[in-house]
């Protein structure tokens, strides 16, 4: 029968039995793939070049593939595994510090994952394959030696922020017509506004992160000024999106995204004055605000290109 772990911050925890297709998937952290899947959505409807027919839809859907499962897949097992330390105070119930998974399982989902990734971003066009590389690239620095740079908030948030959301927007354009400077800029822009929410996640681990020598934005500057500049990175990058279509003469998408903007402030003030015991409803509810801006933008570049 398996033990119960014990938790210096939760006490005990039954980790359930899970099958080998089950660890897998679990390292694979299922619950993080939808801001890369998104934004490669984001991405395709930004290049003009799609329509409602079943070649695009399926080569929309295969992009998300890509970018979901297999890339952030194999993102967060890479990470989990060079985490192991830090998930031991943090989360001693996850798979790797548990015991739980064997080193081989670990490999070969990698190994898996990578392979699946190369067939799938080789199809989808050279360009999306060069894409997908770097940002696979800037993952892993982001968690492996020698540069982990996750050990800084802010170069380990760039990393994350520019991978999941800039780079995979524009392998979602480039899979269906030549990137644009219009569609670039718009996916640096919500690249800008991911650093903050990348932040967000931080809250929970503070106390391990800090023993960790990990320094998180909330680690470095305390839960309320980090909460400060997480609003306002995040603000700052839609007010340059909404900028950019006023200045394109769209007005209309301007006022939409604005209107986005405007309905996560009641959620960002109710963050700012209790960021700890907040932050998951805020980056449940008014982080998607953010993520409908995005869909707006991306709608928008349609009309602009």
């Amino acid at each position: 029968m398996q033990q119960p772990l014990i938790s210096s911050t939760t006490g005990p925890l039954q980790t359930p039995k899970l099958g080998v297709l089950s660890r897998s998937i679990t390292l694979m952290k299922p619950i993080t793939w939808f801001g890369p899947m998104w934004a490669l959505l984001c991405g395709a409807l930004a290049s003009g070049a799609t329509g409602w027919n079943l070649p695009d839809i399926g080569r929309i859907l295969l992009g998300i593939l890509l970018a979901g499962p297999v890339l952030c897949g194999v993102s967060q097992v890479i990470n989990d595994y060079f985490d192991r330390d830090v998930d031991a105070l943090n989360e001693p119930h996850r798979l790797i510090p548990a015991g739980l998974v064997s080193m081989t399982q670990i490999l070969l989902t990698i190994g898996g994952l990578l392979a699946l990734g190369v067939v799938i971003a080789l199809s989808l066009g050279p360009q999306v394959a060069f894409l997908s590389a770097m940002g696979l690239a800037l993952a892993v620095a982001y968690s492996a030696p020698p540069f982990r740079a996750k050990r800084n908030g802010w170069v380990g948030n760039a990393l994350v922020a520019i991978s999941y959301e800039g780079l995979a927007w524009m392998a979602g354009h480039a899979a269906f017509a030549p990137l644009t400077s219009a569609s670039v800029l718009i996916a640096l822009f919500y690249s800008i506004g991911a650093h903050g929410i990348m932040s967000i996640n931080d809250f929970k681990s503070m106390a391990g992160d800090r023993r960790s020598g990990i320094r998180t934005i909330p680690v470095q500057y305390g839960p309320r000024i980090a909460a400060w500049l997480i609003v306002l990175t995040m603000n700052l990058a839609q007010l340059k999106v909404i900028g950019a279509f006023l200045l394109w003469d769209r007005p209309l998408f301007a006022a939409i995204i604005a209107g986005l903007l405007l309905l996560q402030v009641p959620f960002q003030w109710s963050f700012l004055q209790q960021p700890v015991e907040r932050h998951l409803k805020f980056s449940a509810i008014g982080v998607s605000f953010f993520v409908w801006g995005m869909m707006a933008a991306a709608i928008g570049l349609r009309f602009v290109q």
